[in-house]
């Protein structure tokens, strides 16, 4: 797992952009902050109404005269208080393991690089990823994993495990709410250097408590986001 970001970091140049309508550099884009310390945030629960979560994260974008969100990796987030299914028994999970990009509903997604469909779902619970997807990638022998949450659910039918996909393929699109897991449009991108023999699901949000072996398992995803 240790050898996976300088391997990625090596090969960057040589990605496909994983959303290839947008352009995740330049005064467009800003970095949305979801922890404790954003004074809109200090009511979390008012975002289980997703319409008024939408609105503010428009709100945050117009603030920063971008029409592009992003960021998230390693985050302490509070908008999980939203929704049960992050309340788990032991503790409950806050820390961001991907990348979220907050864009229009509708927006597609390519694949970075070569890959085969590892495995897909709809992951319905409030709050979940929605429709997902998850692919394997092989680089100089090194196995990994990309998944991509938050997508439209009619996109999964033209998917099947095993199916291959050429680098910068369109495989899937933004999907809207609520059939996306309920939340403002965007996508969620994350890293996984080992599936754990999960199919369909991997976590991308943990425990704070245990930031390093998250952080060692899910490296950070703008190594193929750009």
């Amino acid at each position: 797992m240790a050898s996976l970001p300088p391997l990625l970091a090596r090969h960057r140049p040589t990605f496909a952009p994983i959303l290839p309508s947008c352009s995740l550099a330049g005064p467009g884009v800003a970095r949305l902050d979801f922890t404790a310390a954003n004074p809109r945030l200090s009511h979390p629960e008012r975002l289980r109404d997703t319409a008024v979560f939408d609105a503010l994260v428009r709100d945050m974008l117009t603030e920063q005269q971008a029409t592009i969100g992003i960021g998230g990796y390693l985050e302490n987030r509070v908008i999980y208080r939203r929704s049960p299914h992050f309340d788990d028994v032991t503790a409950p999970r806050s820390l961001h393991l991907g990348v979220d990009v907050w864009v229009p509903a509708g927006t597609p997604v390519a694949t970075p690089l070569p890959a085969v469909v590892h495995s897909l779902a709809d992951n319905t619970n409030f709050g979940d990823y929605g429709p997902t997807v998850i692919l394997q990638h092989d680089l100089e022998g090194v196995t990994f994993f990309s998944l991509y949450g938050h997508l439209t659910r009619t996109d999964l039918p033209g998917l099947a495990a095993g199916q291959a996909l050429a680098a910068g393929q369109v495989f899937a699109h933004v999907g809207p709410y609520p059939e996306n897991g309920d939340w403002p449009p965007h996508l969620h991108c994350q890293l996984i250097a080992d599936m754990q023999g999960r199919w369909g699901d991997f976590p991308g949000v943990a425990p704070a408590s245990e930031r390093d072996y998250w952080a060692e398992l899910c490296p950070d995803a703008m190594l193929i986001l750009g």
